[in-house]
C-alpha cells in the first residue's frame, strides 16, 4: 500500500472515529442559564465538555435571558420543557442536565415534572435548590429599599411570586406564609397547603430515577444563602445552615433523595474559593465537579 493509500486511509478511520463517538459515545448535554444570564455567558463551560469530550452535543439554551430571568419558573419551565423536550427523545442513551444557579432550580423542576425522562447526571451549579434566604445584587436590584428580613412581605404575595426569586424565597422566619404563598418551591418540596395543589406521587419518581445526582457548591460563594442550599440544605429559625441529611425533606424521601444517596447516585462536591459568577468559568471546578459525570 502506498503512503499516499495509506494516509488517505487514515483520514477516513479518524472521521469515521470521529462520527462513531458523536453518534454512540457521550450524551448531548443541555445548558440552563442563570439569573440576568445568556446562552454566551456559559460558553467557556460548553467549550471545556467539548475539549474534554469531542463530538458531545452541547446545548446551551437561549431563553429569558437578563431581565426576562425574572419571569415566574413555571412560566418559564412550560417554554423551555418544549426545547428540552424533543433532545431527549433524540438521545437513545440519555441526555446529561446543567443547571447554573437558577438554571438548577428550573432544571430540577424538568426532571421532577417529566414522567419517563431520561437525564443520567443532573449536575446543579450552585444552584438555591432548597431556596433563598440572603441579600443579592439581583434582590437589591429588583427592590433597592428592601432588607432581606422584609422582603417576605412582597414575595410571600400573590403578586411577588410574579417574580422568579420569590418562587423559592425560603425565610425561616416565616413558613407559613412561605408554604402558603410559594408557587414554586414549596410545590417541588411538597410542602405547599395550597388549596389547588395535590403533590403528584411522579414528582418523587422521576427524581428518584436520576442515574446521578451532582450538587455543587461553596462557603465562599457570595449569593446563594445559606450556600448549602447548593445541596439541598437550608436555614433554621436560628438563621443557622441544616444541612441536607437532617431535614425531613431527605428524612422522609420527600423528593428521592435518601434513595439516591443509597444508591450511591448523589454526589456532592464542595470547592472553596469560588465566587458565584465563576462557577461556571472555573476550569478546576469543571474538572473535579462535572466532566467526571459527562460519560
Amino acid at each position: 500500500m502506498s503512503r499516499m493509500k495509506a494516509f488517505a486511509m487514515l483520514q477516513l478511520w479518524t472521521v469515521l472515529l470521529l462520527q462513531a463517538v458523536k453518534t454512540y459515545g457521550y450524551k448531548p448535554v443541555i445548558i440552563i442559564h442563570g439569573i440576568l444570564d445568556d446562552a454566551r455567558d456559559l460558553s467557556e463551560l460548553g467549550a471545556y465538555i467539548e475539549k474534554a469530550h469531542p463530538g458531545t452535543e452541547v446545548h446551551t439554551l437561549d431563553l429569558f435571558d437578563h431581565y426576562y430571568s425574572f419571569k415566574p419558573l413555571w412560566e418559564q419551565l412550560s417554554v423551555i420543557k418544549n426545547i428540552t423536550d424533543p433532545i431527549m427523545k433524540k438521545a437513545k442513551n440519555g441526555v446529561h442536565l446543567i443547571g447554573y444557579s437558577q438554571g438548577g432550580l428550573i432544571g430540577r423542576g424538568i426532571i421532577q415534572t417529566t414522567d419517563h425522562h431520561n437525564v443520567d447526571s443532573f449536575i446543579a451549579l450552585s444552584s438555591p435548590l432548597n431556596g433563598q434566604f440572603g441579600d443579592t445584587s439581583f434582590i437589591n436590584w429588583l427592590l433597592p429599599s428592601k432588607l432581606k428580613e422584609d422582603l417576605y412581605r412582597f414575595f410571600y404575595t400573590n403578586y411577588g411570586q410574579l417574580f422568579s426569586i420569590g418562587n423559592y424565597w425560603k425565610d425561616p422566619h416565616h413558613s407559613k406564609q412561605y408554604r402558603k404563598y410559594s408557587s414554586y418551591l414549596a410545590a417541588l418540596n411538597n410542602e405547599s397547603v395550597q388549596d389547588n395543589f395535590s403533590f403528584p406521587p411522579s414528582w418523587r419518581s422521576n427524581f428518584a430515577r436520576l442515574g446521578k445526582l451532582v450538587l455543587i457548591g461553596g462557603p465562599d460563594d457570595g449569593v446563594i444563602a445559606p450556600w448549602q442550599s447548593a445541596q439541598f440544605g437550608c436555614f433554621n429559625r436560628n438563621e443557622k445552615p441544616v444541612e441536607m441529611r437532617k431535614l425531613r425533606l431527605y428524612h422522609d424521601d420527600v423528593i428521592g433523595l435518601k434513595t439516591l444517596d443509597k444508591d450511591n447516585r448523589l454526589k456532592e462536591c464542595t470547592q472553596s474559593n469560588v465566587h458565584h459568577t465563576h462557577w461556571h468559568r472555573n476550569y478546576t471546578v469543571f474538572l473535579n465537579c462535572i466532566e467526571p459525570w459527562l460519560t
